[in-house]
């Protein structure tokens, strides 16, 4: 059969015309038709079944190679610098070194409370009070709070807070209250000072 009379065919084909218990007698174009169809089918089935499987793998494949990418980066970072790591970490055990020094020892409480009383009494103020409340355990310090009454001018006061904030031991002042007195001459000032210990490995 001349090409030109099954592009003929083709282009008469009528889907209706097709008797499908008759396909050995189909024309041409329905062959044709058919062929295409299943190839079509079968072209489909392959990319679902194959193909997307594989476009996933590379999928996760690229995903992973971006995150060993980005690991290599940033432990080749590490490597250049590691000597400066190295020492930021000496100064910083020194740093610790000299904060743990600066934090009192059960031992040195009771100097600390009389530090605190001595401030007191050199700034002029009369002393009401001066009490250790409990410990209060952190995870990896104890804090020792200390309730502080006192009595005297503004100006006093303003000259304690500098001294206990400018001792030798870490000490932070909290919750202060300052009311004048019933008399009126003077003020009355409740104020709590905190200072930590760190814990030892047994309390951890």
């Amino acid at each position: 059969m001349a090409l030109s009379d099954t592009m003929e065919q083709i282009r008469n084909f009528d889907v209706n015309d097709i008797d499908f218990d008759r396909m050995g007698v189909w024309p041409v174009a329905g062959k044709v038709f058919v062929c295409a169809l299943l190839a079509t089918v079968i072209l489909v089935g392959w990319y679902f079944y194959k193909i997307k499987d594989l476009n996933h793998q590379l999928d996760r494949v690229v995903a992973e190679e971006s995150s060993l990418r980005q690991n290599f980066e940033t432990k080749s970072f590490q490597a250049a610098n590691l000597q400066e790591y190295r020492d930021q970490m000496t100064e910083m055990e020194k740093s610790f070194g000299a904060l743990l020094a600066r934090l009192p020892s059960d031992t040195e409480v009771p100097g600390l409370l009389e530090d605190i009383d001595a401030r007191a009494s050199e700034s002029g103020l009369d002393i009401n009070s001066i009490r250790l409340e409990s410990e209060q355990q952190s995870e990896y310090y104890v804090e020792l709070p200390i309730s502080i009454d006192v009595d005297g001018s503004y100006h006093d006061m303003g000259t304690f807070v500098s001294g206990v904030a400018g001792m030798p031991r870490i000490v932070t002042l909290h919750d202060f209250t300052i009311a004048r007195k019933a008399n009126g001459g003077t003020l009355g000032m409740q104020i709590v000072a905190k200072t930590y210990r760190y814990k030892s490995q047994g309390e951890q």
